[in-house]
């Protein structure tokens, strides 16, 4: 069975157009916080929420280095959310729109 209140937060990580641009940057390979701070002009506070909300979602991995945050996308949960997008869009057996009883 799906745990729809999952895929909810992961979709809610994903609506919001700055979290979308960190992501899109992510997708060249890792960067430091401080190489999305100069691209995007976000306050350090408001790039610590994105990523804390990404991460939470488990799209985003970081590591510290020193002073800095170093982070990079989770190609296995993009992978699984590929996976996940097409399941939801395709017609199945076991579809919750069908009972028990059919």
């Amino acid at each position: 069975m799906k745990d729809y209140n999952e895929i909810a937060d992961i979709f809610k990580a994903l609506a919001d157009p700055n979290r979308i641009m960190i992501i899109d940057m992510l997708s060249c390979g890792e960067l430091c916080a401080c190489k999305i701070l100069e691209r995007l002009c976000l306050s350090q506070p408001t790039l610590s929420h994105h990523m804390k909300i990404l991460c939470q979602a488990e799209l985003v991995r970081g590591r510290k280095d020193g002073k800095w945050m170093h982070y990079t996308l989770s190609q296995e949960r993009f992978a699984e959310l590929g996976g996940l997008v097409k399941e939801l869009s395709s017609a199945k057996d076991d579809c919750i729109c069908k009972s028990e009883e059919d």
